[in-house]
Formats: C-alpha cells, structure tokens, sequence
C-alpha cells in the first residue's frame, strides 16, 4: 500500500512535471501562459472527477482500502486549482487588483471559478486526521460535501469560458452527473431498505 501511495502521488504530480518541462525545453505554443492555464485548469477537473470516483467505485468493487486516496486526490485537485488561479493572479495580471476586481465582477466564468476555489480552501484545511476528530466525523462529512459545489463550478466555469467547442466541458459535466447521481441512487436504494426494514434513515450522501 506504501509503494501504491508513492506511486499515485507521482502519478498526480506527473502533469506539473510535464508542463515544466515543456515550458523549459520551449514546446508550449506562442501564447505560454493560456497554455499553462489550460492544463492547470484541466487537471483541477480531472482530480476532482478521480475524488468523486472513490466512493462508486469503492462500492462497485468493495475495495475498501482506495478510500486512502481520495484525500491524495483532492489536495492535488486543490493544487493545480492553486496553481490555476496563480497563473492568473501573477502571470497574466501580474497583481493588478483592479483589473482583477473588475473580472471577477464582470466576467461571470472567473466569478463562477473564483467561488469554487474559495470552496476548496476549507476542505484541504481540514483534510489531516486531526481536523477530522476536531470537527468530528458527520460535521467533516458535511463540510466536505462542499466538493460537490466546487465541482459543478468548475465545469460550469469551463463550460462558460470556452467560446465554441462545449464537447469537452460537456463531457465533464456528464462525468459529474454521473458520480453524483451514483450517490443519489445509493442514498436512496440505501432510505428504502432501511424503511422496508422498519430502521431509521441514514444521513444522506455521507461520503
């Protein structure tokens, strides 16, 4: 399970690598920082998607363990939300706060993504063991639903932000709804047995 854990983390950091890489041996295109902003974007999404794809598939496969992964998963996800909104922040504004105060008002897909990675902010705080038992075990669970507010803003600021070919975004959001309609079923499936058994409902969408 260590060398499993080794080999996810690198696995995650492996797109970071490969963008330096690229930025330093000068194979991005002639416009480098929307390049840089694409792929930290992208891989935002795509770690969000492989968080929200624990529980399915932990349920589906009964592999109890890949429960260890998820935190791995979301911090990157918030990582190259990080580094998304920095590239922004530093690269192309370069601090103009102004400029930045008027986006964020003004051009709702950077309004629509500022909130989702401010979402994202208080799940990786309390991501370590020690915030679980500070919080407790069913107020951290429902904190924690907050990814699912972050990740429907980050499809919709993806989808609002392209300007022709919605395939992409599109078939993000069909992955989120999927995932997220996955745990509906099973809440559900889960209320009505318990209701045929005669036993009290469970919180629903607890992880």
């Amino acid at each position: 399970m260590k060398r499993l854990k080794v080999l996810v983390f690198l696995l995650c950091l492996a797109p970071l690598i490969l963008l330096l890489s690229d930025l330093f041996f000068d194979r991005l295109s002639a416009n480098p920082i929307d390049d840089i902003t694409d792929r930290t974007g992208i891989w935002t999404l795509r770690m969000l998607m492989l968080t929200l794809a624990v529980t399915p598939i932990r349920r589906l496969t009964g592999w109890s363990s890949l429960v260890t992964f998820r935190r791995m998963l979301g911090l990157f996800g918030f990582f190259y939300a990080a580094l998304h909104f920095l590239t922004y922040l530093v690269i192309d504004q370069f601090f103009a706060w102004d400029q930045i105060l008027k986006d964020i008002g003004k051009r709702p897909f950077i309004t629509v993504g500022f909130t989702s990675l401010v979402l994202l902010v208080p799940l990786a705080v309390t991501s370590t063991k020690k915030m679980i038992r500070r919080l407790g075990g069913k107020r951290w669970q429902r904190l924690h639903r907050l990814v699912y507010v972050a990740a429907i803003g980050g499809v919709i600021h993806y989808l609002w932000l392209v300007k022709a070919d919605t395939s992409r975004p599109l078939a993000y959001g069909t992955i989120l709804a999927f995932l997220l309609g996955f745990r509906v079923w099973f809440f559900l499936r889960k209320r009505w047995r318990r209701a045929a058994l005669g036993t009290p409902a469970a919180d629903p969408l607890t992880d």
